[in-house]
């Protein structure tokens, strides 16, 4: 492999007496889509907080573009960014209120330019002057998406992205997402629970289940080591304690 871009070494989250990640290690290269896949439950969102600096790993080391999180958090943190359905914006904001907030925290040039640009390519760009309390659950996730976008950045988590989304949406943007991917060499780190949605935008896979890794590899693969006609079915042996591997 290249020289990763994420390298994750021995990472272990304790709170209090319950173990939410088990000694996790695992490296991603650039422009690589990863996916994290896993039942409720089982450390996806834990790991990708570490992995922004929200959690403090109780040990481990989390590296990005080579350098230490404890280190150099901020630095690192310009060049990253994140979306989740889960997240909630000021809702009374207007959407370009919002998201002109978000482009001087990120210190972004032009940014009525990019704003405008983002907001159609989204196709929300008529809701630029509405409220962000009544905006629709899909509308929102757009908009989430669109302000992680902002600072161009070289890494993106994304958490659940598309769960909201009709289905029409949702694939246009799956394919804007690997579109940035391939322009840019843009490196993703993506939970979902649409297995269809991991078989087609994932490049690797890493299950966990109980905060460990139970296996990683091209979405073939996994289905190859599980015995699996889909990653809906290996998902369900897994929960369900039935995975049996090849």
């Amino acid at each position: 492999m290249e020289n990763p871009i994420v390298e994750i070494s021995h990472l272990t989250k304790l709170f209090g007496r319950t173990l939410a990640i088990k000694d996790v290690s695992f490296s991603v290269k650039e422009g690589e889509i990863l996916g994290l896949l896993g039942p409720n439950g089982a450390g996806k969102t834990t790991l990708i907080q570490m992995m922004l600096g929200l959690i403090t790993p109780t040990s481990g080391e989390v590296k990005i573009f080579g350098l230490d999180l404890k280190k150099c958090r901020e630095e690192i943190l310009s060049k990253v960014n994140f979306s989740s359905t889960y997240v909630s914006m000021p809702t009374s904001l207007t959407v370009h209120e919002n998201l002109s907030v978000f482009s001087k925290l990120y210190n972004v040039g032009d940014s009525d330019r990019k704003i405008g640009a983002l907001l159609e390519t989204f196709e929300i760009k008529r809701l630029k002057n509405t409220l962000t309390r009544h905006l629709s659950s899909g509308q929102l996730t757009r908009l989430s998406l669109i302000k992680a976008l902002l600072n161009d950045p070289k890494i993106l988590f994304l958490d659940e992205p598309t769960a909201s989304l009709d289905p029409n949406i949702a694939d246009k943007i799956r394919t804007l997402l690997k579109g940035i991917r391939d322009q840019r060499r843009l490196t993703l780190l993506y939970t979902s629970h649409n297995m269809k949605e991991m078989e087609e935008i994932s490049d690797r896979i890493i299950f966990l289940h109980h905060g460990e890794i139970l296996a990683t590899g091209s979405p073939d693969e996994i289905l190859s080591s599980f015995r699996g006609k889909n990653l809906e079915e290996v998902f369900l042996k897994i929960s369900r304690g039935e995975a049996i591997r090849g």
